[in-house]
């Protein structure tokens, strides 16, 4: 990961967290699917977790929010498949 990549102010990491972490909880079939490496189960878990922090934000995102939050997904479902 680039240094600084997840210094941006307007990105409360505890908060996108929490919602990441609903969201995968949420989506445990397509988590599973996405450990299979399964064709669509990125994208599905990707804008589920986009909509849910637009949601909790009451705002779209910027360009560097979402590479935050995609960045941020893909490292909690690594975290998560190497625990299996």
């Amino acid at each position: 990961m680039i240094q600084g990549f997840y210094h941006d102010p307007s990105v409360n990491l505890d908060d996108l967290d929490r919602v990441l972490v609903k969201v995968i909880t949420d989506n445990k079939d397509k988590v599973i699917s996405w450990f299979k490496d399964e064709a669509g189960s990125w994208g599905f878990l990707a804008g589920k977790a986009v909509t849910a922090y637009r949601t909790e934000l009451k705002r779209g995102l910027t360009e560097k929010e979402r590479q935050i939050l995609w960045a941020r997904l893909w490292s909690l479902l690594e975290t998560l498949k190497a625990r299996l």
